[in-house]
């Protein structure tokens, strides 16, 4: 099982770091823009399909690792008044049972999509660049399938005991008040 944990882990971290890459590439993009734009007087014909297309990916690809930090909005100030142990429960239940299948439903539309626009050749058609569009969607399919893997590995986490909400497990800094 803590194999399982780390393995998975260590793909929230490689993804949180390809989001990472992402964003440098959306940041030189828009300054290539910018400068192409009114500098030179010629707007590319990528840079918007580009912008979305980064966004959308590093937002999706950064959920895991965002998740395996707890770096994300956590509205906890009733939970916070109950017992650890009923937080680990309620936390590792919901992430297993409502976020974690409604997660695995996005994930599996999002894969289809791919799919079909794979062996469609779709493309962006509101575009006048019209780049193909299945990468894009693919690094949303991945996105969602980490996140949804990351949701069960946390939930798992909770049910076990070796995380608590509101304390991130690198830290060491499980309390149990």
């Amino acid at each position: 099982m803590r194999n399982a944990h780390k393995y998975l882990d260590h793909v929230s971290i490689f993804l949180g770091q390809v989001a990472m890459l992402l964003v440098c590439l959306l940041v030189g993009s828009m300054l290539f823009e910018v400068a192409a734009r009114y500098v030179f007087q010629a707007p590319t014909l990528w840079a918007f399909d580009l912008s979305y297309m980064f966004n959308g990916s590093l937002f999706l690809l950064a959920g895991a690792y965002s998740l395996k930090h707890e770096a994300h909005v956590r509205i906890d100030f009733l939970s916070r008044q109950l017992p650890i142990v009923i937080q680990q429960n309620l936390n590792g239940l919901v992430y297993a049972f409502l976020a974690g299948p409604a997660f695995a439903v996005f994930a599996w539309i999002a894969t289809e999509k791919t799919y079909k626009a794979y062996l469609t050749g779709e493309v962006e058609s509101t575009s006048p660049w019209a780049p193909l569009i299945w990468p894009f969607y693919a690094a949303l399919a991945i996105g969602l399938i980490a996140f949804t893997l990351q949701l069960y590995l946390e939930a798992s986490k909770f049910m076990l005991r070796v995380a608590a909400p509101g304390h991130c497990a690198e830290a060491g800094d499980v309390s149990h008040d």
